[in-house]
């Protein structure tokens, strides 16, 4: 596998906020392939000729078939500042989705409870009170349908950060990920990403505390190439509620 393009957004002494591509994982795993937190790490080697180890900090993750934007801290100090913004939910992400069919809503909110299974790497929805299960929460919007409502674009505002939160909360509703083998829907397309992507950030800076909004528009590639943007209201995210739905 090759080592793809990574977009920088946004760069200072703090913060580093980059684009994701999809189907590059957010660290190194087991399969050997090139990550994202490597890929900038060796990045800033070059561009600064710094010798030895590069500290960058991981303050959260991306499934591997999601693309879309993070954020890493370039000191311990921000890093920490950072996870606790996570902790406290000061830390804002939005989604886009392309789900199969039509909630029933057009907008709402979905609460479970979730477990992760270590050995098939799949998250469940269990009965509240499961032991290691934790409580997963988003507020959804379907922003368009394809012509025959057998697809819907949603915009899904995280207000938990469970691993594979989206894809299996939207699967527990009937209503799965396309190209989302793992939770229930398939693609006619090999080698398609899941078609979930990371487009807003919102988080305070570690340093000055002011507000940053952080956008990055899913490719204009198949399946997003579906729904017309004028119709889904324009790419272009409203953000001044995050997280009310």
């Amino acid at each position: 596998m090759s080592a793809p393009a990574i977009p920088i957004l946004y760069e200072d002494n703090h913060l580093l906020v980059v684009v994701k591509p999809a189907n590059l994982p957010t660290q190194a795993d087991e399969s050997g392939d090139p990550d994202l937190l490597s890929l900038l790490k060796e990045d800033r080697k070059l561009r600064y000729n710094k010798p030895g180890n590069v500290y960058l900090g991981l303050v959260h993750r991306l499934d591997r078939p999601v693309g879309g934007v993070m954020v890493f801290a370039k000191t311990s100090k921000a890093a920490a500042r950072l996870s606790e913004q996570v902790r406290t939910r000061q830390l804002h992400k939005m989604y886009l989705a392309v789900a199969q069919g039509q909630p029933e809503a057009l907008r709402g909110r979905l609460e479970h409870y979730l477990l992760k299974d270590q050995r098939t790497r799949r998250v469940a929805v269990v009965a509240p009170g499961t032991p290691g299960a934790k409580e997963a929460l988003l507020d959804y919007e379907v922003l368009a349908t394809t012509s025959g409502r057998e697809w819907s674009l949603l915009r899904i505002d995280l207000l938990t950060g469970r691993s594979h939160q989206i894809r299996a909360q939207l699967a527990a509703i009937g209503h799965p990920l396309y190209a989302d083998w793992k939770y229930g829907a398939g693609s006619d397309v090999p080698g398609q990403p899941v078609a979930l992507w990371a487009a807003l950030l919102q988080l305070n800076h570690p340093t000055t505390k002011q507000r940053l909004t952080f956008q990055s528009p899913p490719p204009p590639l198949h399946p997003w190439d579906w729904f017309d943007p004028a119709a889904a209201g324009s790419w272009t995210i409203d953000t001044e509620q995050p997280g009310q739905g």
